[in-house]
């Protein structure tokens, strides 16, 4: 159809064959339901009656236009409103400049263009993987082999937990935040491994990790991440795969050597407190057989200094106690006493060993209770035809 056709923009008519609408809409019509739309929103329609046909006057254009305008500007501004949920930091931005930093709860920028703003968790724990990724079985070789301080090579895995300490030094100081941990995380770690000797990296695995993270943090501070380490642990410290098999007999020798040391050590606690208790006991032993020799060769001098002024003052009596004693302690020890006479030549035996053996035979009464005989009991009889005075007046009488 053609612009220049009369029927166009007019509401009615036939536009085509078929009588259907195929023609542009008619401009009266459309302005006519806008201005309806327009006063049943804001109440200014008149019960039965109609909006005019006629094109709206300046006045009552730009009033329309203004409400919208009004519209948009409050729903423009109403975009600038946004909440903080608690353990978040809300960061806004100028143009993209850092402005301000926000707490929870609501808060207002002005709308963007002109400010944006950016949430920040602060207290989410974020982790990061070194020497592996998902499991420790998926090793990232370039990551996890470290050289230690006795030139051995050792696969380390460490898994490494963080918190955003600074929101706006974690949006503006670094681009890639996990990337910027995970370096440092490597980089304090092989620092502790190359100091370390193997067996410590493979037997104290987690204070390897413990004495990485002062240097790890030291490190994203003097980037000023705004990220603080909260824990490093250690997922997994062994040899090469090339040579875990050799490494493994060598942990077992190690294991076998621990096991006979204490073996040794076990044997050595319970031998040796009962050497030294054997030697204490000798040690007392010798003390005491030394102090009683002591005291007797004391008392015997002392004794002997006795007998020596008893001697000095009555030297026959003295000399014929002495001869008792000595007579007695020689008959108490023997069990026969064989006696010469000099005139008869008859030979005298003194059955003493019977005679000792009466006496201490227990003396049964008619009761049949057994008693021992008191010391004090009556000696035996003498035999002899001369008593015991008769010999010693021979004996002296000899000498």
């Amino acid at each position: 159809m053609s612009l220049n056709d009369p029927n166009w923009g007019r509401g009615g008519g036939n536009r085509g064959p078929g009588g259907g609408n195929q023609g542009p809409p008619d401009l009266d019509e459309l302005w006519r339901n806008f201005n309806r739309k327009l006063n049943n929103l804001f109440g200014n329609k008149r019960p039965g009656s109609e909006p005019p046909s006629r094109m709206p006057s300046n006045a009552q254009f730009g009033g329309g236009a203004g409400v919208i305008i009004a519209v948009i500007v409050a729903v423009w501004l109403a975009s600038g409103i946004y909440i903080v949920v608690e353990g978040q930091r809300g960061v806004v931005l100028t143009f993209g400049q850092y402005s301000r930093e926000t707490s929870s709860g609501l808060n207002w920028r002005a709308p963007w263009p002109i400010q944006s703003h950016e949430i920040v968790n602060l207290a989410q724990v974020r982790s990061v993987e070194v020497g592996y990724r998902n499991t420790i079985k998926t090793k990232v070789a370039k990551e996890s082999l470290m050289l230690t301080d006795d030139e051995n090579i050792v696969d380390v895995q460490i898994a490494v937990q963080y918190l955003v300490r600074d929101a706006k030094d974690y949006l503006f100081n670094n681009r890639r935040p996990d990337d910027s941990v995970l370096q440092a995380a490597e980089t304090g770690l092989r620092e502790v491994v190359g100091k370390s000797k193997m067996d410590a990296v493979l037997n104290q695995g987690q204070k390897i990790a413990d004495d990485a993270t002062p240097l790890m943090q030291a490190i994203l501070d003097r980037y000023k991440t705004g990220i603080q380490i909260s824990k490093v642990n250690m997922q997994n410290a062994q040899p090469p795969e090339q040579v875990q098999n050799a490494f493994d007999d060598v942990q077992k020798a190690g294991q076998d050597r621990e096991r006979q040391k204490n073996e040794g050590e076990a044997y050595f606690n319970d031998v040796v407190p009962k050497a030294r208790g054997v030697a204490q006991r000798l040690a007392l032993e010798a003390e005491g057989y030394r102090a009683r020799v002591i005291a007797t060769a004391e008392g015997d001098a002392t004794r002997f200094k006795q007998v020596l002024t008893e001697y000095s003052k009555a030297p026959a009596v003295t000399r014929e106690r002495i001869y008792i004693d000595t007579m007695q302690q020689v008959y108490t020890s023997t069990s026969k006493v064989m006696v010469d006479y000099k005139g008869s030549g008859n030979l005298l035996y003194l059955p003493l060993d019977k005679l000792m053996q009466q006496v201490a035979a227990p003396l049964i009464d008619q009761s049949g209770v057994a008693r021992t005989p008191s010391p004090e009991a009556p000696a035996a009889p003498e035999t002899a035809p001369r008593s015991r005075e008769a010999l010693r007046e021979r004996g002296r009488g000899e000498r």
